[in-house]
């Protein structure tokens, strides 16, 4: 899962304002990117320094840094000729989706295990950006077809996906300001004594790369708060609370501190001496709970989704 910043750098590629616009006279003294951004908040700032940067935009008729400072009055020039196609190369797919909430501006999304969020090495169709594509055919005008914020393929549970580019560029500013609030179920093996947080930087392994570490130096900062919801012989439930969004996080902290996620068959391959923890075909993670503040009128939200089948069958059988 990429990060909400590196999101918001991928978001160069959406399409740019038409026409020609005018630096507004209260914009005096201003960054030249943010008197843009000031113009147009549907766009990211991340995005239109991207394509200032490009030559994208023009100032006057010229190329011009986006720290640039402004007097008010000029002529702002967009290429929109040059700017590539969203989503031209992914397809639009047939596949079910568990719609718990939409408007104009967002879709909620519950998530089931084993689909792919968005094509990758490996997944090129069959993925929830595919099924997006079909379900809103709109979408395809917007950078990921809206997707802010990624689950893991075998992690269950809620996700928010943007319907505007202004719902999108909010949504992105909510993430980075760590204002969404995302709160997941996990079943960690071994008993968790007492709640806590984990707080350990954490980066690419340092041979395989394929995996995130917790790391000493040049990691990016990460934080995972947890409350201990049930105690069982061989494992815990936990509730777990994202205060930033790395790729593979819970997994990792929890591992870390030696309490791999049931079932996890990258971070926890120790056996627990559960048959039927050991038998678990995917980690243990579901995430349950998403509040935002919707983009367009500003209201707090929040959702919530039931522990698929599989995952409450095992603490069914736990408790018994």
């Amino acid at each position: 899962m990429k990060t909400s910043q590196e999101i918001a750098a991928d978001y160069s590629r959406s399409p740019l304002p038409a026409g020609v616009a005018t630096v507004p006279a209260e914009c005096a003294g201003w960054r030249l990117d943010a008197a843009l951004a000031q113009l147009f908040p549907e766009h990211s700032r991340s995005r239109l320094q991207g394509w200032l940067r490009q030559g994208l935009i023009r100032v006057d008729g010229a190329v011009v840094a986006p720290k640039s400072k402004v007097h008010g009055g000029e002529r702002i020039e967009f290429d929109a000729a040059a700017v590539p196609a969203v989503a031209g190369d992914d397809l639009a797919e047939e596949i079910d989706l568990v719609i718990v909430h939409e408007d104009d501006d967002i879709i909620v999304i519950d998530k089931p295990a084993g689909l792919v969020v968005h094509p990758g090495n490996g997944q090129p169709s069959g993925t929830l950006l595919n099924a997006l594509l079909h379900h809103a055919p709109q979408l395809a005008e917007i950078p990921r077809a809206g997707i802010v914020h990624r689950l893991d393929k075998d992690t269950s549970g809620l996700l928010v996906v943007a319907r505007t580019l202004t719902a999108q560029t909010d949504l992105v500013r909510q993430l980075q300001a760590r204002s969404v609030k995302r709160h997941y179920l996990a079943l960690a093996l071994g008993r968790v004594e007492r709640d806590g947080t984990i707080d350990a930087p954490m980066g690419r392994h340092a041979v395989q790369r394929t995996r995130m570490a917790v790391v000493k130096s040049g990691g990016k900062e990460a934080r995972t708060h947890y409350l201990v919801r049930e105690r069982f012989d061989k494992c815990s439930l936990l509730e777990c609370r994202l205060e930033t969004g790395r790729t593979h996080q819970i997994r990792v902290h929890l591992a870390s501190v030696g309490h791999p996620l049931a079932g996890d068959p990258v971070y926890g391959r120790a056996k627990s001496g559960d048959p039927r923890l050991d038998a678990f075909p995917r980690q243990a993670l579901h995430a349950w709970r998403l509040a935002l503040r919707h983009p367009a009128s500003g209201a707090e939200m929040s959702w919530e989704s039931a522990l698929p089948g599989d995952f409450a069958k095992l603490l069914e059988s736990l408790r018994a």
